[in-house]
């Protein structure tokens, strides 16, 4: 390969409104960070994303200043976001400023600083906006969230009420474990007192009972990987993890009555997070208590992901986020993308009695159908379920995301039980693993069938009856049948309990 066919081959893609590079700054009391989404739509990635731990905010109640240590490593944090924003074609950002800087007497010339370093105006929120737009991120990963939102930061709490896709009540509080561990004279004890007299006084706290409690921060996910590790959870991914509140009460009780020196030995518990961890433990425990929560329900998206939502188009921020990112995915991996439309309509008759849910699932698992093609055979199966069942996409909760990963094992494994190492039956329970059979099966039997060439499937039916799983072939496209089909087709009348025919018509 020539030198200008190798160049030609290695030009960066063309920019347009949908694929242009935008930023995200958040400068809070604790950290600040540096997220770059690779365009303006429902399923952005993540081209670039870091955080540095300055805590500007440390000792703030006793100064009533930021810390000067936490300034300069800030600037010194924006300095380089700049120059990364810059390799990165990043032509607008987004900052925003919290707790620290909003009430530190010498808040404002920090931002002024900062913008020089950045090169970008920075918005300071109130605690009531930081609460909000932390709540529309949240909003942004689970659609259907019902309940409140709490975004624990080093400075502040704040908390707004979600219901049907909408913002309602917020308020904030200065209980950030940074300003907790001073207000309290570095007492939990002192601390749970002050957060249940803060809490009293909010409406947004009225109405909750029976409702989740959505986590936001870096403190609560420590929290959230202690619980992971002591239940021995088989899916490493925190966003939507729920925890029930009795254990969730447990564990904070537990959590605010260790030492420093006893956290950071835990493996779990970063050792950054190990002096905050206990007054977090004490927020997030009055929260569920006075709140009457159910449970907690982690989310990796919050505020960050708030500033970028609200950066979308009207159309862009109704679409389902799952069903987009399988779209992209499918784009970008598939050999033929249009097959996996053809493949989830060819199916359907299968499944003529599903749910509104149940369809959107299947769809995303089709779309999801040609995933691990590039592996090698070996591993085609569980590298391609373990990528799926891992993989960055909001929209589904830890079930939906081992009914897809699962779907796909099957689309590439055929019966075949699990691995032991792959333990996913508790997240799944029966139905759950039966549907994924099924449509994976129905997604292998597809691709047997016409090997991902579009425009095939078309011409051939699937029909379920009492007795049998019918295969409709039509005579010129009868060279297409052979034993390999006959096979799958004889596994996938199995999995309903149905014997197989092909038909040639």
């Amino acid at each position: 390969m020539g030198l200008a066919t190798l160049h030609t081959r290695l030009k960066p893609r063309a920019m347009t409104a949908a694929n242009r590079p935008i930023a995200v700054v958040d400068i809070g009391s604790n950290s600040v960070r540096l997220v770059i989404f690779d365009g303006r739509r429902r399923s952005a990635a993540m081209l670039h994303n870091e955080k540095a731990i300055c805590a500007i905010g440390r000792h703030m109640v006793k100064k009533g200043r930021l810390d000067d240590d936490g300034i300069r490593m800030a600037l010194e944090a924006f300095n380089r976001f700049r120059a990364l924003c810059d390799g990165h074609g990043v032509k607008e950002c987004f900052a925003v400023a919290t707790a620290a800087a909003r009430d530190a007497e010498n808040g404002r010339d920090f931002i002024k600083r900062a913008e020089k370093e950045l090169g970008c105006t920075i918005e300071v929120l109130s605690g009531e906006d930081e609460a909000r737009i932390a709540a529309e991120g949240v909003l942004a990963g689970i659609p259907d969230a019902n309940g409140i939102v709490a975004d624990l930061g080093g400075g502040s709490l704040d908390m707004a009420a979600v219901a049907q896709g909408r913002t309602g009540e917020a308020a904030t509080l200065p209980y950030g474990p940074l300003r907790l561990m001073d207000l309290a004279d570095d007492s939990t004890s002192n601390a749970r007192d002050l957060v249940e007299k803060g809490l009293e006084k909010l409406d947004v706290m009225r109405g909750l009972k029976g409702r989740s409690l959505y986590a936001v921060g870096g403190i609560w996910r420590a929290v959230a990987r202690l619980d992971m590790e002591r239940e021995d959870y088989p899916l490493h991914v925190l966003h939507d993890y729920v925890i029930p509140s009795s254990r969730a009460l447990k564990l904070c009780r537990v959590v605010a009555g260790l030492g420093r020196k006893s956290l950071e030995k835990m493996m779990s518990v970063p050792r950054r997070r190990a002096e905050a961890l206990p007054y977090g433990a004490v927020v997030l425990d009055r929260l569920i208590h006075m709140g009457g929560l159910k449970d907690v329900v982690i989310s990796a998206y919050g505020l960050r992901e708030g500033v970028f939502y609200r950066q979308l188009s009207a159309e862009e921020r109704t679409k389902d986020p799952l069903i987009e990112y399988a779209m992209d995915l499918n784009a970008r991996v598939s050999r033929a993308p249009a097959h996996a439309q053809e493949v989830f309509d060819w199916m359907a008759p299968l499944f003529a009695g599903e749910s509104k849910a149940e369809r959107r699932i299947r769809q995303a698992i089709c779309l999801m159908s040609d995933v691990g093609w590039r592996r090698h055979p070996d591993d085609r199966a569980s590298g391609a379920f373990a990528q799926v069942l891992r993989a960055p996409y909001a929209g589904a909760d830890h079930h939906e995301r081992a009914l897809i990963a699962t779907a796909i094992f099957h689309r590439y494994a055929g019966e075949e039980d699990f691995p032991e190492e792959i333990n996913v039956k508790n997240l799944l329970g029966d139905a759950g693993a039966t549907q994924a059979l099924r449509v994976g099966l129905a997604a292998r039997l597809a691709f047997a069938l016409t090997s991902a060439i579009p425009g095939e499937l078309p011409h051939m039916s699937l029909k379920l009856t009492s007795e049998t799983v019918t295969l409709q072939v039509p005579p010129r496209r009868k060279s297409l049948m052979g034993e390999i089909v006959a096979k799958r087709l004889d596994h996938l009348a199995e999995a309903f309990n149905r014997k197989a025919e092909a038909v040639i018509r």
